[in-house]
């Protein structure tokens, strides 16, 4: 944001994925930053700031019970209303060769944001009736593709590489450039 939080950056909460057969998943950890979004939590407020730190509104979507990832970008995701359980890293029991083990699960309520990279497979478990979120995508991002997470496990190792290749983003969705998200991806790339 051009005018961060008031306080100084901290460290997001910090969650990691593991490869499925079918489901890339990252050695990028998925980021989990609280309570971080303008006080109105509107798509507008949201959308400027996010754009002042390089990062630009794809859409706005509401609950999304399907596990997907995208092989070609990077995405936030911005609480705007209501809140949600979002399941990361695995399939969580739909596909037969997937572990549920390998997932993680963590909640979000307005004002909160989410960033993964790209290849994690993601989707939400549960959400109240009035969740709704902002995807933002770093500028200049391709346009999301969409897997669902049910290719062979030679297409998904493809599909991992083509995701390995997408660039960092220099800019923190929050904190703007040198931020915690570029600061920790690049210590585990």
């Amino acid at each position: 944001m051009s005018s961060p939080p008031s306080s100084p950056p901290s460290d997001p909460e910090v969650y990691w994925t593991n490869p499925t057969p079918h489901s890339p998943n990252s050695k990028l950890p998925v980021l989990v930053y609280r309570n971080v979004l303008p006080p109105d939590h509107s798509v507008e407020s949201t959308s400027k700031a996010f754009e002042d730190n390089q990062w630009v509104k794809g859409g706005v979507f509401k609950h999304v019970p399907i596990a997907h990832y995208h092989a070609n970008t990077h995405e936030c995701y911005a609480a705007i209303r209501g809140s949600t359980r979002w399941g990361f890293g695995s399939l969580y029991g739909v596909g037969p060769l997937d572990d549920q083990s390998t997932g993680i699960t963590f909640d979000m309520k307005a004002g909160d944001i989410a960033v993964h990279a790209a290849g994690v497979a993601h989707k939400n478990v549960e959400s109240s009736e009035d969740y709704e979120y902002v995807g933002l995508y770093p500028k200049d991002a391709p346009h999301w593709n969409n897997n669902y997470c049910n290719d062979d496990p030679v297409v998904t190792k493809l599909k991992a590489e083509a995701a390995k290749q997408v660039s960092f983003p220099d800019h923190d969705p929050i904190y703007g450039l040198d931020g915690p998200l570029p600061r920790i991806w690049k210590s585990v790339s």
